[in-house]
Formats: C-alpha cells, structure tokens, sequence
C-alpha cells in the first residue's frame, strides 16, 4: 500500500507487501546522483514523513518509525528496524537483524554487523578532529560486531570496534575498542566483567 501523500521518485524499485505511509519521500535525489536506483525488499513497512535516499540497498521486512532519514548509497540487510526520527547517514553497512532504536544518529563509514542492537538516543561520532582541513578525508565510522549492544545515550567516538557479543552501558563515552564478550560502562568505557551465556 503507497500512501496517496508519498512520493516514489523514478529508479525506485519496490518489493512485495511494501507499505509506504503518509508524506514519506523514497528515493529523494542526492548532489552528483548518477542514476542510482534505490530498492526496498518485500513486506517494507516506511512509517510517515520518512526520507530515504537514491542509491540505498534495502534488504525485506524492513521497518521504519515516523520520520527517520537514511540518505544515500546505504547497504541494510533484512529484517532491519530504524526507529522515530533516527538519522543514518550515507555510505553505511547495516547487516541483517539490526535494530536501531529512535533518535539514533549514525555517521559516514559506519558498519553495523548482524543482530546487532543500538539503543535510543546513540551518537556515533566519525569526525576526530572536526573542521580541519583534513577531516572529510579522514572520517571513520564505529564498528560494532554481531550480536553486540549499545545502551541507551552512549556515545562512540570515531573508528572504535565494539566487539562481538559486547555490550556497552547506558550513558558510556566508548573512546578505545571493547573486546568482545564482556560488559563495559564508563566514561571513559571500562571492561566490568565478562559475559556468560
């Protein structure tokens, strides 16, 4: 079901069972487009006012919140959940089973591996030295293992890995990588213990 209000921009190709709500816009062209064509997988559901970019690769049983924006030449696995008003930017690699829960913000060069979990409120960061001459040449996004877990308001600071399994700590400033396995919490992020399943 496409909503009378959305607009679907030519290039777009949409799967089975996609719904598209009110006053979203899919595949909104981007500065130095190329024809980029923009594909979401079957049983979609894109809640109201959500933008998503040309160029974005979407896997099925994908699943936004009202008014997410995912810009362009993303790559999103299957059953990938973005939450309200969460913002991905473009040139990001989102696995298969990722929930991102709402007022996420996701940099450049950012990769989310399967089954991650990112929760409300997460701020990666990708930029070390903001406003240098260098700094669009040096951006590096996080890179969070399978099955990891960030807590609700952590904030990652550019190029860290969080490792497999992990989870980091509701409110943590993750400044160096966390190894996999174990719990961190902290500003800056410390090891606590490790997990036991």
């Amino acid at each position: 079901m496409i909503a009378p209000s959305a607009i679907i921009h030519p290039g777009v190709r949409l799967g089975a069972d996609v719904t598209v709500e009110d006053f979203c816009i899919i595949g909104a062209p981007f500065r130095g487009q190329a024809g980029e064509e923009t594909v979401i997988g079957d049983g979609a559901v894109i809640r109201s006012h959500t933008v998503i970019y040309a160029g974005n690769v979407i896997g099925a049983g994908f699943q936004t919140g009202n008014k997410a924006n995912i810009r362009e030449l993303n790559r999103i696995g299957d059953d990938v959940s973005v939450g309200t008003l969460t913002v991905i930017e473009h040139h990001v690699t989102i696995g298969s089973g990722v929930r991102i829960h709402s007022q996420v913000f996701i940099p450049e060069f950012t990769e989310l591996m399967d089954e991650c979990w990112i929760g409300p409120n997460v701020v990666i960061t990708n930029a070390r030295y903001p406003k240098s001459p260098e700094a669009k040449q040096n951006l590096r996004g996080a890179v969070i293992e399978p099955n990891a877990k960030i807590g609700a308001n952590c904030t990652l600071l550019p190029g860290v890995r969080v490792g497999a399994g992990s989870l980091v700590g509701a409110g943590s400033v993750v400044t160096k990588d966390v190894a996999p396995g174990i719990i961190a919490a902290g500003n800056p992020a410390r090891r606590i213990k490790n997990i036991f399943y």
